[in-house]
């Protein structure tokens, strides 16, 4: 008789464990599908000269920073999370001057953006 409970625990156990998993890979997906956004305002910013693109590139990488932080604390995700989200925003900004001082910052250059009509 004893034997009937053990592989009911068993039983048990195994659809608890496999429900978790579930739930866990459902939670996960649901993450890494969400795809979050900061508006970065500059408008109050001379980004003409070298102290307004000082400021906003720091607006810019606090933004990332906010954007990419990470509950499981994985600082390789943040690291190329937050380096992909200035990139993008400096690229989409296209001032030559935030151009030139994340080059000299990161040693990286952004892409490139052509209008065309």
């Amino acid at each position: 008789m004893h034997s009937n409970l053990k592989t009911h625990n068993r039983k048990v156990f195994a659809l608890t464990a496999a429900m978790w998993l579930a739930c866990t890979l459902v939670v996960s997906n649901a993450f890494a599908d969400d795809t979050r956004s900061e508006t970065v305002r500059f408008s109050d910013l001379n980004v003409g000269t070298p102290a307004g693109v000082q400021s906003l590139y720091g607006r810019i990488h606090a933004a990332a920073l906010r954007v990419c932080e990470q509950p499981s604390g994985e600082m390789e995700a943040v690291r190329s999370c937050v380096a992909k989200a200035e990139h993008g925003a400096i690229a989409k900004a296209n001032l030559p001057l935030l151009t030139a001082f994340y080059q000299s910052k990161t040693g990286t250059q952004p892409a490139t953006i052509i209008a065309s009509r």
